[in-house]
C-alpha cells in the first residue's frame, strides 16, 4: 500500500523539490551579493528547511534527536552514515546553527539549482576525486576556514551511500586532513536510520509512511585517540544505535 500510494504522490514531491530548488536561487543570489555571507546562510537554511518538509507531502515522519550539550562557537566534525540524499537538507536544517558545511564532488557545482550555488559560495568543500593533489588542497583550505570561523563539517566516512542501510567501512582520511588544520574540532556521530527506505524503489516511486530518523551521539574528545581511532570510535557508537555491532 506504501508503494502504491507512492505511485501518487512521487510527482507532487519531486515537483515541489525542484520548484523550492528554482525559486531559491534567485533569492540566494540577492542575499549573498546584498547582505554577504550572513544573509546567504538564512536563505540557505530556509530553502533546507522547505526541501526537508517536502518528505511530509509523502506522509513520511521526520524526527531529529539531539540530547547532547553541543557548544556553539567551536568547530565540530559530524560524523554520519549515509543512506539517501535526503539526508544533506535534513542535516543542512538540523545542524544551522553550528555552521555545518559539506564536503561535494566538484561536478555538483556546475547546473544544479539553489544547490549549485551554495557549493559554491556557501564554504564549503569542493574536491576532485581524480584530482588528489586538488582534494588534499581543498580539504586543507576548508579546515582553515572552520578554524578561523568557527565553522563545522559534516562527513559521510563511507564515501558512497548504503542502499540498504547497512553501515559501510568507514574512512578515516578526509577527517584526519581536516584534523591537522583544525585540531580541537569536536567529533560528534549522527546515526541515520531508514533514510534509504523513502527511496528503496528509486525516486519513482518514493516510499511513503516512513519514519526517518537522525541522532546525535554522543561527542568525542579529538585528544582521545588518533584520527582512525576517532572514526572508528564514531563508527562503532553508530553501529550500536542502529543495532548492526
Amino acid at each position: 500500500m506504501k508503494k502504491f500510494l507512492g505511485y501518487f504522490l512521487s510527482p507532487i514531491a519531486i515537483i515541489a523539490f525542484l520548484l523550492i530548488l528554482c525559486i531559491f536561487q534567485p533569492i540566494q543570489w540577492l542575499c549573498f551579493n546584498l547582505g554577504g555571507y550572513k544573509a546567504h546562510k538564512k536563505s540557505v537554511d530556509i530553502l533546507n528547511f522547505f526541501l526537508t518538509s517536502t518528505a511530509y507531502i509523502l506522509f513520511n515522519r521526520i524526527i531529529f534527536i539531539n540530547r547532547q550539550n553541543l557548544p556553539v562557537g567551536r568547530s565540530i566534525i559530524f560524523v554520519a552514515n549515509h543512506q539517501s540524499l535526503f539526508d544533506i537538507p535534513a542535516l543542512i536544517w538540523f545542524l544551522r546553527k553550528y555552521h555545518a558545511k559539506f564536503i561535494s564532488k566538484v561536478e555538483l557545482t556546475k547546473g544544479i539549482p539553489s544547490i549549485s550555488y551554495n557549493l559554491k559560495h556557501g564554504g564549503g568543500a569542493n574536491i576532485n576525486r581524480k584530482d588528489a593533489r586538488q582534494s588534499i588542497t581543498e580539504l586543507i583550505k576548508f579546515a582553515e576556514r572552520m578554524r578561523d570561523n568557527k565553522w563545522s563539517a559534516v562527513i559521510f566516512p563511507e564515501g558512497t551511500r548504503s542502499k540498504i542501510g547497512k553501515v559501510k567501512q568507514f574512512q578515516s582520511a578526509g577527517i584526519a586532513t581536516i584534523l591537522k588544520k583544525c585540531p580541537d574540532a569536536l567529533i560528534v556521530p549522527i546515526a541515520i536510520k531508514d533514510s534509504w527506505k523513502m527511496i528503496q524503489y528509486g525516486f519513482y516511486p518514493m516510499n511513503t509512511f516512513t519514519p526517518i530518523t537522525w541522532e546525535v551521539l554522543e561527542p568525542i574528545e579529538p585528544t582521545t585517540g588518533t584520527a582512525v581511532e576517532l572514526v572508528l570510535a564514531a563508527e562503532n557508537r553508530i553501529k550500536e544505535k542502529l543495532g548492526q555491532v
